[in-house]
């Protein structure tokens, strides 16, 4: 493995880092980690596999920062892959465990995410987020529609309607940087005031309308059809170009959901013409 381009404290460059890893149009691959989610045989291992075995996506993996949230997800980011980010989560909570859903320290996670990322994208970087609870097959990137400024994936896809309400979640999230997007983070963050003791997928179904008019920000959902959710299961290797495992609690559990879906893929890739 190559030395790690690693920054560490407040007083580093986040923009060095995400330069070392932009692609042509200054786009990033991002994911955030704690240490239960770096350790040998967790989700960054099962995460970073999935980007080996895929079709064409190995590549990629020159554009992804990892971001730990903790100094132990530091160090083991740092021996399995070269662009990692030690970010300061501050407040006197520890992260390095598995945050049960909505508790406090759940949904310290949550915004300071949805924070990082209004930091990345003023620094002028596009950003294309991702759980590591997520598998990869195919480059999500050629499915986002290049019109949006921000592309989020959903639970429940339902209709043929991309810009219609539906249930957000912000575990996969494509973002342009341009003043209209930097402006409906902006406003984003701010309405969790007003919405308090709620994560943030919960205040953009709340506020993503109202923004999105507000600031001329065009919003688009994606299709589980091509980024699949454990919510509403489509396995269709032939379309599928990642796979998250919401909707369902516990990392024992997501690793075990994950492991079968990535050894169907195998399958299916052992079998099949992969298409394109």
């Amino acid at each position: 493995m190559a030395a790690a381009a690693t920054s560490t404290t407040p007083g580093d460059d986040l923009a060095v880092l995400l330069r070392s890893a932009a692609m042509e149009d200054n786009t990033v691959i991002m994911t955030f980690t704690n240490e239960a989610m770096t350790a040998t045989g967790s989700l960054l291992d099962l995460f970073l596999e999935s980007f080996r075995v895929g079709d064409k996506t190995e590549p990629l993996l020159k554009h992804l920062v990892i971001v730990a949230m903790d100094s132990k997800a530091l160090e083991q980011c740092k021996i399995v892959h070269p662009l990692c980010y030690r970010l300061d989560m501050g407040g006197g909570i520890n992260f390095t465990a598995e945050k049960a859903f909505m508790s406090k320290e759940y949904l310290e996670i949550m915004w300071a995410r949805n924070k990082f990322q209004t930091r990345v994208l003023e620094l002028g970087y596009g950003f294309l987020f991702s759980d590591v609870d997520i598998v990869w097959f195919r480059n999500p990137l050629l499915q986002i529609p290049v019109g949006a400024d921000i592309t989020i994936s959903c639970d429940k896809y339902y209709g043929d309607d991309p810009y219609g309400p539906k249930d957000a979640n912000g575990g996969f999230l494509h973002a342009k940087p341009n003043y209209r997007t930097i402006r409906f983070f902006k406003n984003w963050y701010e309405a969790r005031t007003k919405y308090p003791r709620r994560h943030d997928q919960y205040v953009f179904s709340k506020v993503a309308q109202d923004l999105s008019m507000r600031h001329g920000t065009t919003v688009l959902f994606i299709d589980t059809a091509y980024f699949g959710s454990h919510c509403q299961p489509k396995k269709d290797f032939r379309r599928l170009c990642t796979f998250h495992a919401n909707c369902l609690k516990g990392l024992t559990n997501k690793l075990e959901l994950l492991r079968d879906i990535m050894g169907e893929w195998k399958q299916f890739r052992n079998n099949t013409s992969v298409s394109h």
